[in-house]
């Protein structure tokens, strides 16, 4: 399996200053981080570690559910998957750390009933391979059907 890449040039001092984060494997672009943003309720334009791991999370979740649907018999007509990843003090230790994620996943699915679904939408939380990596964080999951 490939291995991908990403880069963060970062200038000043964490209360200061700013950095760049590139997707370098992809290429698809390059996007600002502050800390000061980072903590702040608006984001105001730039993006931080706990949303790139928001995004890295609803994809292999998606991806991942997508799988558990098909092996249940079933056929994932959409997923709509979000992730929301909380930042806050670390009590213990002191900084911070991730303090929770939330996974939200609506599908339209055919061959599977609710019960099927909502199993293999937990199979799914605990298999995907950035739940794995990220077992120390709570995860929850609210996971629907649509009708």
């Amino acid at each position: 399996m490939p291995t991908r890449s990403a880069r963060t040039a970062w200038n000043g001092s964490l209360e200061q200053g700013s950095g760049q984060v590139e997707l370098s494997s992809s290429k698809v672009g390059t996007y600002e981080v502050s800390f000061p943003k980072r903590a702040a309720d608006d984001a105001g334009g730039t993006t931080s570690p706990e949303e790139l791991i928001a995004a890295a999370h609803s994809a292999c979740y998606a991806m991942q559910l997508s799988a558990n649907i098909a092996e249940a018999g079933g056929t994932p007509e959409s997923l709509d998957v979000s992730a929301d990843v909380s930042l806050g003090p670390d009590k213990d230790n002191g900084g911070f750390k991730l303090t929770g994620i939330t996974l939200t996943v609506r599908g339209e699915v055919t061959g599977i009933d609710a019960d099927g679904f909502a199993k293999a939408a937990e199979a799914a939380k605990a298999g995907c391979p950035v739940s794995k990596a990220l077992t120390g964080v709570e995860i929850t999951l609210d996971a629907a059907l649509e009708s």
